[in-house]
């Protein structure tokens, strides 16, 4: 995997210039809302404009089958499936296992069934068993007792999805002996297993595990190309040649058929071969914000232990609500999302420079300063 040489002259600027040339900007100029806001560079343009495009509906995109065949061998899959998010790509996989009747078991806080507007229910007409995790890991003891009797008044367990890295688990990364152990129940009882892991590459680079071998668990797995990985669009979700054979129908039936789509396509094939390993300067970044929230009254990691690339943080009322905490952090020209009346989140990427995170870490210090 090719290093990234990020954006032109970004982390040339020193802490005291970067300091000074925000003071007198109009508009935030760091943006911590997202990993989905970062923007393709020249290099992946360029990549982009000479992509070789045809039809996709048709398979005949040689760039998307490009794409597609390269995912599949990440993830040690038979195929891949290119679909224009991760919600097309976590939903289509749980329309393959689940249907009427159905039931899923995830965590409580897991995006499948929070942030993806309760698509499980209204494509699907399956239901959600949803359980309270650890930083929104399930442990197999929670499950053990969790399959429904085979019984007319029940719905039928179908499926167990989990979330790798877990955004709402403040970027946790699931031990892969757990996932192991969840896997091997799941099968024994005929459960199918399917991994939301639009942020994988990150629990990739945090934890050494190649993405196959996280990938080897699960019959399904999702993987976003435009967040961490820093392309402007796209998804693909990964499993054997049946299932993306049932997988294709169903992005047709949601409006996921694309057709040039090789455009596309290309920028995620740049992210592979070079914004994998940079994931790492995400990672040291978050904890420069780390460092701040710990040492700053008013605040605290609301998630625990930081691990990639997202800093969940409580906001002690007596400097204010997250949303007015937010406002006062933008008009210093430092963006950041507020998820909860007294929650905030910071998500560090491509488009922050060190430099940057440290500007922002000052900021967060400088709210104690100011009540």
């Amino acid at each position: 995997m090719a290093r990234s040489a990020g954006r032109a002259g970004q982390g040339t600027a020193t802490f005291d210039t970067f300091t000074r040339h925000s003071s007198i900007m109009s508009k935030p100029v760091i943006d911590l809302r997202s990993d989905t806001v970062t923007r393709p560079g020249p290099a992946m343009r360029a990549a982009m404009v000479a992509a070789e495009v045809g039809d996709d509906v048709m398979s005949e995109d040689p760039t998307v089958n490009a794409l597609q065949r390269r995912t599949a061998e990440l993830l040690g899959k038979e195929a891949a499936l290119f679909v224009p998010t991760g919600t097309m790509a976590n939903q289509i996989a749980i329309g393959v296992h689940a249907g009427p009747g159905d039931e899923l078991i995830c965590d409580a806080t897991a995006h499948v069934y929070v942030w993806e507007g309760g698509a499980i229910a209204r494509l699907w007409g399956a239901t959600t068993r949803s359980l309270p995790g650890e930083g929104g890991l399930l442990t197999l003891a929670q499950l053990a007792d969790k399959i429904r009797p085979d019984d007319g008044h029940y719905v039928r367990t179908r499926l167990v999805c989990l979330e790798n890295t877990h955004n709402r688990g403040g970027g946790r990364v699931h031990p892969i002996e757990r996932i192991a152990e969840v896997a091997t129940w799941a099968r024994s009882h005929g459960l199918a297993v399917h991994l939301d892991g639009a942020r994988l590459m990150n629990a990739v680079v945090a934890s050494g595990i190649p993405a196959a071998a996280w990938a080897s668990h699960f019959d399904t797995v999702s993987i976003c190309f435009s967040k961490g990985l820093g392309a402007p669009v796209g998804s693909a979700m990964a499993g054997t040649a049946a299932t993306i054979k049932k997988a294709h129908r169903l992005r047709k039936v949601l409006g996921g058929g694309m057709r040039q789509a090789g455009i596309i396509a290309a920028g995620a094939l740049y992210a592979l071969d070079h914004n994998v390993e940079r994931l790492a300067d995400d990672h040291r970044n978050a904890q420069i914000l780390v460092r701040a929230v710990e040492e700053s009254e008013g605040l605290r990691l609301e998630s625990g232990p930081v691990e990639t690339n997202l800093v969940w943080i409580e906001v002690d009322p007596s400097i204010g609500t997250a949303q007015e905490v937010a406002a006062r952090l933008k008009a210093d020209g430092v963006l950041v999302s507020a998820l909860g009346p007294q929650v905030l989140r910071a998500c560090t990427h491509l488009d922050v420079s060190r430099e940057q995170a440290e500007f922002a870490a000052e900021r967060l210090r400088a709210l104690d300063r100011r009540v």
